[in-house]
Protein backbone atom coordinates (compact mmCIF):
# COMPACT_ATOMS: atom_id res chain seq x y z
CA UNK A 1 0.00 0.00 0.00
CA UNK A 2 1.12 3.21 -0.50
CA UNK A 3 1.83 6.33 1.69
CA UNK A 4 -1.23 8.00 -0.39
CA UNK A 5 -3.26 5.03 0.02
CA UNK A 6 -2.69 4.27 3.82
CA UNK A 7 -3.77 8.40 4.21
CA UNK A 8 -6.71 8.24 2.06
CA UNK A 9 -7.39 5.17 4.07
CA UNK A 10 -6.86 6.27 7.57
CA UNK A 11 -8.85 9.40 7.17
CA UNK A 12 -11.74 8.83 4.66
CA UNK A 13 -12.35 5.12 3.03
CA UNK A 14 -15.08 3.33 4.30
CA UNK A 15 -14.70 0.48 7.14
CA UNK A 16 -16.78 -1.92 8.70
CA UNK A 17 -18.08 -5.40 8.67
CA UNK A 18 -18.23 -7.06 5.54
CA UNK A 19 -16.62 -4.18 3.96
CA UNK A 20 -14.60 -5.73 0.62
CA UNK A 21 -17.08 -4.33 -2.15
CA UNK A 22 -18.13 -7.18 -4.32
CA UNK A 23 -16.09 -8.63 -7.33
CA UNK A 24 -13.11 -7.18 -5.49
CA UNK A 25 -13.92 -4.24 -6.13
CA UNK A 26 -11.69 -1.59 -3.14
CA UNK A 27 -13.38 -0.41 -0.32
CA UNK A 28 -14.75 3.67 -1.40
CA UNK A 29 -16.61 6.26 0.71
CA UNK A 30 -19.72 4.37 1.43
CA UNK A 31 -19.89 1.12 3.03
CA UNK A 32 -22.11 -1.90 2.06
CA UNK A 33 -24.10 -0.69 5.23
CA UNK A 34 -24.77 2.88 4.13
CA UNK A 35 -22.48 4.31 6.45
CA UNK A 36 -19.16 6.64 5.56
CA UNK A 37 -16.28 8.58 7.19
CA UNK A 38 -16.02 11.30 4.78
CA UNK A 39 -18.02 14.22 4.77
CA UNK A 40 -17.77 17.04 1.99
CA UNK A 41 -18.89 20.66 1.44
CA UNK A 42 -17.78 22.24 -1.87
CA UNK A 43 -17.66 25.89 -3.27
CA UNK A 44 -18.67 26.44 -6.57
CA UNK A 45 -19.19 29.20 -9.47
CA UNK A 46 -17.03 30.74 -8.56
CA UNK A 47 -14.21 28.89 -5.76
CA UNK A 48 -14.47 31.37 -3.18
CA UNK A 49 -11.40 30.93 -0.83
CA UNK A 50 -12.49 34.06 0.99
CA UNK A 51 -16.11 32.51 2.01
CA UNK A 52 -14.75 28.95 2.39
CA UNK A 53 -11.80 30.11 4.72
CA UNK A 54 -14.16 31.15 6.87
CA UNK A 55 -15.78 27.94 7.47
CA UNK A 56 -12.40 26.08 7.66
CA UNK A 57 -10.98 28.52 10.54
CA UNK A 58 -14.05 28.70 12.43
CA UNK A 59 -14.91 24.88 12.82
CA UNK A 60 -11.40 24.86 14.60
CA UNK A 61 -11.83 27.91 16.58
CA UNK A 62 -15.30 27.98 17.21
CA UNK A 63 -15.73 24.35 17.68
CA UNK A 64 -12.47 23.12 18.37
CA UNK A 65 -12.42 20.32 15.44
CA UNK A 66 -9.32 19.06 13.76
CA UNK A 67 -8.88 20.94 10.62
CA UNK A 68 -10.20 19.72 7.22
CA UNK A 69 -8.22 18.77 4.50
CA UNK A 70 -8.49 21.40 1.61
CA UNK A 71 -9.24 20.24 -1.96
CA UNK A 72 -9.45 22.05 -5.65
CA UNK A 73 -12.03 20.07 -7.50
CA UNK A 74 -10.45 20.27 -10.91
CA UNK A 75 -13.35 22.37 -12.00
CA UNK A 76 -14.58 25.08 -10.69
CA UNK A 77 -14.42 24.42 -6.62
CA UNK A 78 -12.84 24.13 -3.23
CA UNK A 79 -14.15 21.23 -0.86
CA UNK A 80 -13.63 20.39 2.22
CA UNK A 81 -13.17 17.01 3.21
CA UNK A 82 -13.67 15.76 7.11
CA UNK A 83 -13.04 12.71 8.58
CA UNK A 84 -14.75 10.70 10.97
CA UNK A 85 -13.35 8.24 12.83
CA UNK A 86 -16.25 5.85 12.90
CA UNK A 87 -18.83 5.68 10.46
CA UNK A 88 -21.98 7.44 10.64
CA UNK A 89 -24.74 7.21 8.54
CA UNK A 90 -25.65 9.48 5.74
CA UNK A 91 -28.51 11.42 8.12
CA UNK A 92 -26.20 12.37 10.64
CA UNK A 93 -23.22 13.26 7.85
CA UNK A 94 -25.91 15.49 6.18
CA UNK A 95 -27.16 17.31 9.55
CA UNK A 96 -23.32 18.00 10.19
CA UNK A 97 -22.92 19.32 7.28
CA UNK A 98 -26.08 21.64 7.36
CA UNK A 99 -25.43 22.58 10.64
CA UNK A 100 -22.19 24.08 9.25
CA UNK A 101 -23.64 25.57 6.11
CA UNK A 102 -26.21 27.46 8.05
CA UNK A 103 -23.58 28.87 10.30
CA UNK A 104 -21.10 29.92 8.70
CA UNK A 105 -22.20 29.86 4.62
CA UNK A 106 -26.05 31.18 5.05
CA UNK A 107 -26.22 34.10 3.11
CA UNK A 108 -24.32 31.89 0.25
CA UNK A 109 -26.69 30.64 -2.94
CA UNK A 110 -27.80 27.38 -2.09
CA UNK A 111 -26.88 26.44 -5.79
CA UNK A 112 -23.16 27.28 -5.37
CA UNK A 113 -23.16 24.59 -2.24
CA UNK A 114 -22.72 20.96 -2.64
CA UNK A 115 -22.62 18.51 0.40
CA UNK A 116 -21.99 14.87 0.07
CA UNK A 117 -22.85 12.03 0.73
CA UNK A 118 -26.39 12.68 -0.63
CA UNK A 119 -29.05 10.42 -1.44
CA UNK A 120 -30.83 9.96 -4.68
CA UNK A 121 -34.21 11.22 -4.52
CA UNK A 122 -35.62 9.52 -6.92
CA UNK A 123 -33.92 6.26 -5.53
CA UNK A 124 -33.45 6.61 -1.46
CA UNK A 125 -31.39 3.74 -1.18
CA UNK A 126 -28.97 4.86 -3.52
CA UNK A 127 -26.09 7.08 -1.81
CA UNK A 128 -23.88 9.83 -4.02
CA UNK A 129 -20.43 10.82 -2.91
CA UNK A 130 -17.90 12.35 -4.13
CA UNK A 131 -14.53 11.33 -6.28
CA UNK A 132 -11.84 10.41 -4.34
CA UNK A 133 -9.36 12.96 -4.81
CA UNK A 134 -6.89 13.34 -5.97
CA UNK A 135 -8.55 12.20 -9.27
CA UNK A 136 -8.42 12.93 -13.26
CA UNK A 137 -11.91 15.01 -13.76
CA UNK A 138 -12.59 13.54 -17.71
CA UNK A 139 -14.84 17.07 -17.98
CA UNK A 140 -12.24 19.46 -18.26
CA UNK A 141 -9.04 17.17 -18.30
CA UNK A 142 -7.50 18.63 -15.14
CA UNK A 143 -6.87 17.13 -11.56
CA UNK A 144 -8.39 17.50 -8.46
CA UNK A 145 -6.01 17.82 -5.61
CA UNK A 146 -5.72 18.33 -1.82
CA UNK A 147 -3.78 21.32 -0.91
CA UNK A 148 -1.80 23.06 2.01
CA UNK A 149 -3.91 25.62 3.65
CA UNK A 150 -1.27 28.43 3.17
CA UNK A 151 -1.24 27.72 -0.76
CA UNK A 152 -5.02 27.53 -0.56
CA UNK A 153 -5.73 30.91 -1.81
CA UNK A 154 -3.80 30.69 -5.14
CA UNK A 155 -6.26 28.12 -6.69
CA UNK A 156 -9.41 30.86 -6.50
CA UNK A 157 -8.64 31.33 -10.24
CA UNK A 158 -7.91 28.13 -11.52
CA UNK A 159 -9.15 25.36 -8.66
CA UNK A 160 -7.13 22.58 -10.21
CA UNK A 161 -3.70 20.99 -11.24
CA UNK A 162 -2.86 20.89 -15.32
CA UNK A 163 -0.48 17.80 -14.19
CA UNK A 164 -1.20 14.69 -11.75
CA UNK A 165 -0.45 15.78 -7.91
CA UNK A 166 2.87 14.76 -6.58
CA UNK A 167 1.31 11.30 -4.27
CA UNK A 168 4.08 11.67 -1.88
CA UNK A 169 3.44 15.17 -1.33
CA UNK A 170 -0.55 14.52 -1.18
CA UNK A 171 0.06 12.16 1.53
CA UNK A 172 2.40 14.80 3.40
CA UNK A 173 -1.11 17.21 3.37
CA UNK A 174 -3.12 14.54 4.96
CA UNK A 175 -0.52 13.14 7.79
CA UNK A 176 -0.98 16.46 9.55
CA UNK A 177 -5.15 16.04 9.42
CA UNK A 178 -6.56 14.28 12.04
CA UNK A 179 -10.29 12.03 12.96
CA UNK A 180 -13.05 13.72 14.46
CA UNK A 181 -13.63 11.50 17.40
CA UNK A 182 -17.22 9.81 17.99
CA UNK A 183 -18.03 11.66 21.25
CA UNK A 184 -17.39 14.77 19.64
CA UNK A 185 -19.04 14.04 16.97
CA UNK A 186 -22.26 13.20 18.64
CA UNK A 187 -21.90 15.72 20.86
CA UNK A 188 -21.65 18.38 17.84
CA UNK A 189 -24.93 16.79 16.35
CA UNK A 190 -27.31 17.52 19.40
CA UNK A 191 -25.28 21.26 20.14
CA UNK A 192 -25.90 22.06 16.41
CA UNK A 193 -28.75 20.27 15.25
CA UNK A 194 -30.60 19.44 18.25
CA UNK A 195 -33.77 18.90 15.66
CA UNK A 196 -31.67 15.80 14.08
CA UNK A 197 -32.11 13.13 16.90
CA UNK A 198 -28.55 11.39 17.03
CA UNK A 199 -28.56 7.75 15.67
CA UNK A 200 -26.36 5.03 16.76
CA UNK A 201 -23.54 4.31 14.89
CA UNK A 202 -23.43 0.92 14.00
CA UNK A 203 -19.35 0.45 15.44
CA UNK A 204 -21.19 1.11 18.90
CA UNK A 205 -22.95 -1.75 18.82
CA UNK A 206 -20.33 -4.54 17.60
CA UNK A 207 -22.59 -7.47 19.47
CA UNK A 208 -25.92 -6.42 17.58
CA UNK A 209 -26.03 -8.63 14.69
CA UNK A 210 -29.47 -6.19 13.10
CA UNK A 211 -27.26 -3.09 12.89
CA UNK A 212 -26.47 -3.07 9.30
CA UNK A 213 -30.11 -2.89 8.10
CA UNK A 214 -31.11 -0.72 10.41
CA UNK A 215 -28.59 2.04 9.78
CA UNK A 216 -29.95 1.43 5.89
CA UNK A 217 -33.77 1.46 6.82
CA UNK A 218 -32.93 4.89 9.12
CA UNK A 219 -31.17 6.44 5.33
CA UNK A 220 -33.94 5.83 3.49
CA UNK A 221 -36.77 6.83 6.31
CA UNK A 222 -34.62 10.02 6.48
CA UNK A 223 -35.00 10.23 2.55
CA UNK A 224 -38.86 9.62 2.36
CA UNK A 225 -39.85 11.81 5.11
CA UNK A 226 -37.65 14.54 4.96
CA UNK A 227 -35.63 15.07 8.23
CA UNK A 228 -32.31 16.24 7.91
CA UNK A 229 -32.10 15.23 4.28
CA UNK A 230 -35.21 17.89 3.46
CA UNK A 231 -33.34 21.66 3.29
CA UNK A 232 -36.83 23.16 4.27
CA UNK A 233 -37.59 21.13 6.63
CA UNK A 234 -34.54 20.71 8.39
CA UNK A 235 -34.84 24.74 8.23
CA UNK A 236 -37.95 24.85 9.72
CA UNK A 237 -36.74 22.77 12.56
CA UNK A 238 -33.76 24.67 13.95
CA UNK A 239 -36.04 27.37 12.89
CA UNK A 240 -38.92 26.60 15.77
CA UNK A 241 -36.81 24.69 18.20
CA UNK A 242 -36.04 27.25 21.07
CA UNK A 243 -33.34 25.45 22.02
CA UNK A 244 -31.07 26.31 19.26
CA UNK A 245 -29.37 29.80 19.72
CA UNK A 246 -31.67 32.80 18.94
CA UNK A 247 -28.93 33.88 15.66
CA UNK A 248 -29.09 30.63 14.61
CA UNK A 249 -32.99 30.64 14.34
CA UNK A 250 -32.73 34.31 12.76
CA UNK A 251 -30.51 32.79 9.87
CA UNK A 252 -33.04 29.97 9.11
CA UNK A 253 -35.71 31.99 9.14
CA UNK A 254 -34.15 34.32 6.45
CA UNK A 255 -33.15 31.69 4.26
CA UNK A 256 -36.65 30.36 4.45
CA UNK A 257 -37.92 33.58 3.25
CA UNK A 258 -38.23 32.59 -0.42
CA UNK A 259 -40.41 29.60 0.32
CA UNK A 260 -43.03 32.21 1.81
CA UNK A 261 -42.74 35.03 -0.38
CA UNK A 262 -46.21 36.03 -1.97
CA UNK A 263 -48.22 33.91 0.59
CA UNK A 264 -49.10 36.60 2.51
CA UNK A 265 -51.05 39.86 1.68
CA UNK A 266 -50.51 43.24 2.73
Amino acid sequence: MSTLQAELDRLYLARGRNIQSPHGAKPGLTAPDGTVRAMVLELARPADWTLLSALWRGVQTDLELPAPAIAVSGIDAYQLWFSLAEPASVAQARAFLESLRLRYLSLVAPGRLSMMPSVDAASPGKIHHALLVPTLQPATGRWSAFVAPDLAAIFSEEPWLDLPPNPDAQANVLSRLECIKPAVFHALLERLSPVVRTETSPTTSAADETDSSQAKQEVKASASHGNSLDPKGFLLGVMNDKTVELHLRIEAAKALLPYFEGRFGS
